[in-house]
């Protein structure tokens, strides 16, 4: 299996490159950044794209994938919709229509968020824009389309969030994960389970293209 990768320096992303690494039916992980990410295995590449809404000069480095996993993603702190819009809307939707035209046979995968608001008319404006993202790429004829919607994720293995501030939320709450864990389960997972499952889906697919933290835990364990 050849796998694109998007976002493989944020937290999530990096829980997937190490599990598409480490699994035996992965042959090829290819990162698109927008720098090199400095690490070195024999079946990681990078693609440095500079525009990541416009991929004319990279399209013919981005055929011949199996699987796509989306993990890009932002705050919407402090933002208006517009310019949140543009980032979890626009940006996911820039790929995943070239690539649905230039790998029809692919499973496209993206992390959105617990509470997305498929009906697009709630009262929370990330989970308004999320759906939106949501019904769009389920559109696309991908030969599958799954919304991964994680809560909790418990960073393992040394994967650590970019933002200093998340960061240290992770180092504080560390002892409180498996006690939450014990009363809610399907509250929080491991970045290592979220990467797990992706990898399940591109193999085997899902029952719902909604992936909720119950369906992540049990397809990553």
């Amino acid at each position: 299996m050849k796998v694109l990768l998007f976002g493989s320096s944020g937290m999530v992303g990096q829980g997937v490159l190490r599990e598409c690494l480490l699994d035996p039916d992965v042959k090829r992980v290819v990162a698109v950044g927008r720098s090199p990410l400095g690490q070195s295995d024999p079946k990681l590449g990078e693609l440095i794209v500079t525009d990541f809404y416009d991929y004319a000069a990279v399209e013919s480095k981005l055929k011949g994938f199996d699987a796509c996993f989306f993990c890009l993603g932002v705050s919407s702190v402090g933002m208006s919709e517009a310019e949140y819009r543009r980032l979890s809307y626009d940006l996911p939707l820039a790929a995943a229509t070239v690539l649905a035209r230039l790998n029809p046979q692919m499973t496209f995968t993206f992390v959105t968020g617990a509470g997305c608001d498929s009906s697009e008319r709630g009262a929370m404006m990330w989970a308004r824009v999320k759906g939106a993202a949501e019904n769009a790429l389920l559109k696309l004829p991908f030969k599958g389309a799954y919304m991964f919607r994680p809560g909790i994720i418990q960073p393992l293995h040394g994967v650590r969030s970019k933002t200093p501030l998340y960061q240290t939320a992770y180092n504080v709450a560390g002892p409180l994960f498996s006690v939450i864990g014990m009363f809610a389960p399907n509250k929080v997972t491991t970045s290592e389970k979220v990467g797990r499952a992706m990898l399940a889906v591109a193999k085997r697919g899902a029952p719902s293209p909604f992936v909720e933290m119950a369906d992540i835990n049990r397809l990553g364990g």
